[in-house]
């Protein structure tokens, strides 16, 4: 049988459209079966947050449809996040807010969800993705403001901490009290007379006390009874924020389709009935996800990062 010209281009056209789907469709379930890596920044052991990670690791696999083999992975330091997803070992992470920015600046991450977080701010608890710290003095102190502890004592957390190191400095910045020498870092010995790094909030609150220092910084997003001891205990006498909760970021490799499903199922997260899955390892406090952007959930960090350039680069 011959089939007129016409016929024959139909026929073929509708082969390579029938074709071209295949391909489509085949894409899309490679994508799907394809490998997501989750990095999860480490705060105890690894090999305790793995174990803890598993019902959260399937949740996420069942979630994004069974076909997708989810990893969770927990590296071995703050700075070693950043680099898994700099250089794609991973494609989404649960990270703080100095990482996310760096991973932001360094590597082209994106953060769509910002966490959002039971705080206290001031005396009031609220649910939101940022929150403040606080300078506080014992209640006899002579000191009335941050002016007035040049040359004192004072105690920082940590020296990689945003809301107990990154924000107090912006604030000392802020008001005129440290300056920043071009391309380095602001160094607070140049107003303080003696800095002590304790190793947390609750050392730094130990210090005070004790009478090692004469301030310290606390902050909203610590543990309810840790913070409503220090603020009835102390006076506050300066306060800086808001600064930005924790983060998800996804690196610019992670593409659409898997792309956005990761995204909705990583919200669903903070429905009431799984949230414990955050809560028993990454956040204690989670509440929900905020859809966001780098620029709108860092901008207050970024900004304090300009004032005193501290540079956790440096670091990594």
């Amino acid at each position: 049988m011959i089939l007129d010209r016409k016929k024959i281009v139909r026929r073929l056209s509708l082969i390579n459209l029938l074709a071209l789907l295949l391909v489509i469709s085949a894409t899309e379930r490679v994508s799907a079966q394809g490998k997501l890596v989750v990095a999860i920044q480490p705060s105890v052991s690894s090999d305790e947050m793995l174990k803890k990670a598993q019902p959260l690791e399937k949740f996420l696999r069942d979630g994004l449809g069974g076909k997708t083999d989810v990893q969770v992975y927990v590296p071995s330091s703050f700075a070693a996040v950043v680099e898994s997803l700099r250089f794609g070992h991973a494609q989404v992470a649960f990270m703080s807010a100095w990482p996310a920015q760096l991973a932001v600046r360094l590597g082209g991450a994106e953060v769509p969800l910002a966490e959002v977080r039971q705080v206290v701010i001031g005396k009031e608890k609220k649910e939101a993705p940022y929150y403040f710290s606080y300078w506080v003095v014992l209640p006899n102190s002579p000191y009335q403001n941050l002016q007035s502890l040049k040359r004192k004592a004072v105690c920082f957390p940590s020296p990689i901490s945003t809301s107990g190191y990154v924000a107090p400095m912006g604030r000392l910045a802020e008001l005129n009290l440290i300056q920043t020498m071009q391309g380095k870092e602001a160094d607070p010995k140049t107003f303080f007379k003696d800095v002590l790094f304790g190793g947390g909030y609750g050392q730094c609150w130990q210090a005070l006390k004790q009478g090692q220092v004469d301030a310290t910084v606390t902050a909203g997003d610590i543990p309810e009874k840790l913070y409503n001891e220090v603020i009835s205990s102390t006076r506050t006498i300066e306060q800086q924020g808001p600064i930005p909760s924790h983060a998800v970021v996804v690196s610019k490799e992670l593409k659409d389709p898997l792309r956005s499903r990761t995204i909705q199922t990583i919200t669903k997260l903070g429905e009431p009935q799984h949230r414990d899955l955050m809560r028993s390892f990454i956040s204690s406090i989670f509440v929900g996800f905020k859809p966001t952007t780098a620029d709108e959930h860092l901008g207050s960090l970024n900004n304090y990062l300009k004032l005193v350039g501290l540079k956790y680069t440096e670091r990594l």
